[in-house]
């Protein structure tokens, strides 16, 4: 899997859009899991050694297009600071005035990292004037948010398109490595675990997967939807609703081929 990635580009003197995936656990005033911020400081710090000044941009949860306090992230731009060893500046939007002076002002080696996106439905909705609004702070496009290259919301996919230099961070890097070799020449015997909350987003993975997996075992709360779909009790546990008919015809193709599939048998409630 080719990617055009930021390895040898030169970045010297440009502002850089970096959107990356901060989707962290909050409490309390605090990251309680800050795994996903250090998997982007590698990108980062390339980055700033290069001589640029990043603008990084993420979201945080779903507000739906509200400003939600408890999913801001100015808490995310201390731990990055603390982390980075360097000054992050917190802007309080991701658009309007306040943002474009800060970028204006914003010099080599500088860091701002912006409000949640998802505070404007337009995010979500891939509004194009949105993202073409984001992408007027920067000279070129890192994108290192791995876990939402798949949605095409506005600053992962709609902003690309006012960009010449567009570019993968080292995280992504990695990881469509590591897809790629599962998909082209996978270690024998293959298990597929999977978890997560929804069962639509990866159905056409698990699809493309059934035929080089030999088990496949699922937990956390997707698994209640294959659950149901085995037509099994599952009390007020939550269920995608909606998944169920996707789920069923993923078992349905499961026992085909007769791979093995696992689903929890015991409960803490």
């Amino acid at each position: 899997m080719k990617l055009q990635t930021i390895e040898g580009k030169n970045y010297r003197g440009k502002r850089v859009f970096l959107r990356v995936d901060f989707n962290v656990p909050v409490g309390n005033g605090e990251v309680a899991d800050d795994t996903r911020i250090r998997a982007a400081i590698p990108t980062i710090e390339y980055l700033l050694r290069q001589g640029a000044a990043l603008i990084i941009a993420s979201h945080l949860g779903r507000p739906k297009g509200k400003v939600v306090p408890e999913m801001s992230l100015r808490i995310v731009a201390k731990r990055l600071s603390e982390l980075i060893g360097k000054e992050v500046r917190f802007i309080q939007d991701c658009v309007g005035p306040e943002v474009k002076k800060a970028s204006e002002m914003l010099k080599p080696g500088e860091i701002i990292l912006l409000e949640n996106v998802r505070f404007h439905k337009e995010e979500e909705e891939g509004d194009e004037k949105f993202a073409q609004e984001l992408a007027s702070f920067a000279d070129c496009y890192v994108n290192d948010a791995f876990g939402t290259c798949h949605r095409e919301h506005a600053s992962v996919y709609g902003i690309t398109k006012f960009f010449k230099d567009v570019a993968a961070g080292y995280l992504i890097e990695k990881e469509t490595t590591a897809l790629s070799k599962l998909l082209e020449n996978p270690e024998k015997p293959f298990l597929l675990i999977l978890g997560g909350a929804k069962v639509a987003d990866k159905i056409g993975m698990v699809k493309n997967l059934l035929d080089k997996i030999d088990t496949f075992i699922t937990g956390g709360v997707m698994a209640y939807t294959f659950i149901r779909a085995k037509n099994w009790e599952i009390g007020n546990s939550k269920v995608e609703e909606d998944a169920i008919p996707l789920a069923k015809e993923i078992i349905k193709e499961i026992n085909k081929r007769h791979l093995e599939f696992h689903t929890p048998l015991d409960h803490v409630i």
